[in-house]
């Protein structure tokens, strides 16, 4: 059975919410879910999930340090992650406070692993951003990722 992980860090709570609504649609859609914060998350969970959707939050236009960490340790399995799905998440308090920098910034070190990544024609195009806590228009877009992803994953496998 194919895996999905949802990998996240979050200080105030917004990120760890939209993480937990992307999860809960990747299980509705019969994909194994495991959820973690990004400090629990090892390099070999990234090796053994099919998919990886990361979130963070929006410090000066970019990911989170914990996440940029986890990406640059990465490089230990540089190539493995090839093939894999591969999607992204921010929150921040502003408008235009940065949000699609942050989710292409991951996405970027997602295509150097050589990972798969989808857009979206619909609504958040890089991936869902907040601006503050996550309202039903976030929980709506980070629905539709998990199901993206979820359904892509399972279509590769």
């Amino acid at each position: 059975m194919s895996k999905i992980g949802v990998s996240y860090y979050s200080r105030s709570g917004n990120t760890q919410k939209m993480a937990e609504f992307v999860s809960q649609r990747v299980k509705e859609e019969g994909v194994e879910v495991e959820l973690k914060r990004i400090e629990d998350t090892t390099l070999e969970d990234l090796l053994a999930w099919d998919g990886i959707i990361v979130g963070s939050p929006t410090y000066y236009g970019g990911a989170a340090a914990p996440v940029k960490d986890l990406f640059d340790r990465s490089v230990k399995y540089h190539g493995r992650l090839e093939g894999k799905v591969g999607g992204a998440f921010a929150s921040s308090a502003n408008i235009g406070g940065g949000n699609e920098t942050t989710i292409v910034s991951i996405l970027q070190m997602m295509l150097i692993h050589g990972m798969i990544v989808q857009g979206s024609s619909q609504g958040d195009h890089y991936g869902p951003v907040s601006i503050e806590k996550p309202d039903e228009r976030v929980r709506v877009q980070c629905k539709a990722l998990g199901k993206k992803i979820a359904r892509l994953v399972k279509k590769l496998a």
